[in-house]
């Protein structure tokens, strides 16, 4: 039986250990993504912390002004004093060839208390969004993200066959599969590094590489709800009643509602009303969240201010919580900062286990081979002693 398993567990890997290891270590690089943006570009995050903030509007409003045809859509506090206010615009691009113009996401980061605009940020033109897309689809569209499903899911035998095939016979082999041998040469290191690492990441991995499926098959995702038992139905915005001659209401009252709601919050993202019946929404993640995804949406009359509707994460459906938690998991981000360092050095281990698992297999072919040829040698010997 292990034969069986060590034939799957080499040729899944042959097949899939390529995009496997760069899957693993474009993991790795985005683990801590927002940490590494905020300590090279310092100067978009932080802002000397003041005693009076400008208002929303007039941030909103300098956005527009520099900004030529910025559509402001929606506007990011943070609970940090020291920290900027992000503000959310879109602007109509002309593509060559084409007759309608495509609509761009960027982001202006704004210091709240000078009201002044400090970086002007697209993320799709970005370094780490380079690496998102290399992660999720090679870069390759609908192709490139066929081949990162197929090779996960591979990824899941290769995971499960290495189990078994780490499992000791006895107590003496199960000491040496759980610790490193520093000083038993570089075989024998390469053979540590790929079996006892495997071990201790394996669980991880698998975690990892299960929730990724949800990004990469629609049937997947569509098995969360059917198991469940749920449906994933879309949350319908409710709406304003408009009123003639009346003001819609400012950011900054949103604002003042949403603190009234949620004290103290990680965040409150503001998002601009579009039309004269659309609420003006606000998206906050509550101190007690359990998770990075928990979020919780309250919908507010654009003229009267008064609260119209809610999309809590504790009111979804079973289903809608469980893929809720697919990400945070993913990511790492699930138990805070242990859980990601955990997803890190995990997925860093990935990325070798594509390289030390092949030179396991030259090990054993070359290996194989000298068995042979002394074989040989003896047999040849034996008939001319004869």
């Amino acid at each position: 039986m292990k034969v069986f398993f060590r034939n799957i567990h080499l040729y899944l890997s042959l097949a899939a250990g390529l995009v496997i290891a760069l899957v693993c270590l474009t993991g790795a690089l985005l683990v801590f993504e927002k940490e590494l943006q905020q300590t090279i570009y310092p100067h978009r995050y932080q802002v000397e912390a003041g005693t009076q903030r400008v208002p929303i509007d007039q941030l909103v409003s300098t956005v527009e002004k520099q900004v030529p045809e910025a559509k402001v859509t929606a506007v990011k506090l943070y609970d940090s004093p020291a920290r900027s206010v992000e503000v959310t615009y879109k602007i109509e691009e002309k593509v060559p060839g084409q007759e309608e113009p495509k609509s761009v996401t960027e982001l202006a980061f704004m210091n709240p208390y000078t009201g002044k605009l400090l970086e002007q940020y697209n993320h799709r033109n970005s370094f780490f969004y380079t690496v998102f897309a290399l992660h999720r689809w090679l870069l390759a569209d609908d192709p490139g993200k066929l081949i990162v499903g197929i090779s996960t899911s591979m990824f899941l035998f290769i995971l499960l066959t290495g189990i078994v095939l780490w499992w000791p016979q006895n107590k003496k082999i199960l000491k040496q599969r759980l610790k490193l041998k520093w000083d038993g040469g570089w075989k024998r290191l390469n053979h540590d590094l790929h079996i006892v690492v495997g071990f201790y990441t394996a669980i991880f991995l698998f975690a990892f590489a299960f929730t990724g499926l949800a990004w990469s098959f629609k049937w997947f995702n569509d098995g969360i709800y059917w198991i469940t038992g749920t449906e994933n139905v879309k949350f319908e915005p409710p709406v304003s009643t408009p009123q003639p001659d009346t003001q819609a209401i400012t950011l900054d009252q949103a604002l003042a509602t949403a603190e009234q709601m949620y004290p103290g919050a990680s965040y409150y993202n503001l998002n601009k009303p579009e039309g004269p019946e659309a609420a003006v929404a606000f998206t906050v993640m509550p101190r007690e969240a359990i998770h990075d995804r928990a979020s919780d949406q309250i919908f507010l009359d654009q003229y009267s201010g008064a609260v119209i509707g809610t999309n809590k994460f504790a009111e979804k459906n079973l289903g809608q919580r469980i893929r809720g938690t697919f990400y945070p998991v993913h990511v790492g981000s699930i138990g805070g900062l242990p859980t990601r360092i955990i997803a890190l050095i995990a997925c860093i281990a990935g990325f070798t286990f594509p390289i030390t698992g092949v030179i396991l297999w030259i090990n054993r072919l070359n290996k194989s081979r000298k068995k042979k040829g002394k074989k040989r040698k003896d047999t040849t010997f034996d008939e001319v002693e004869a």
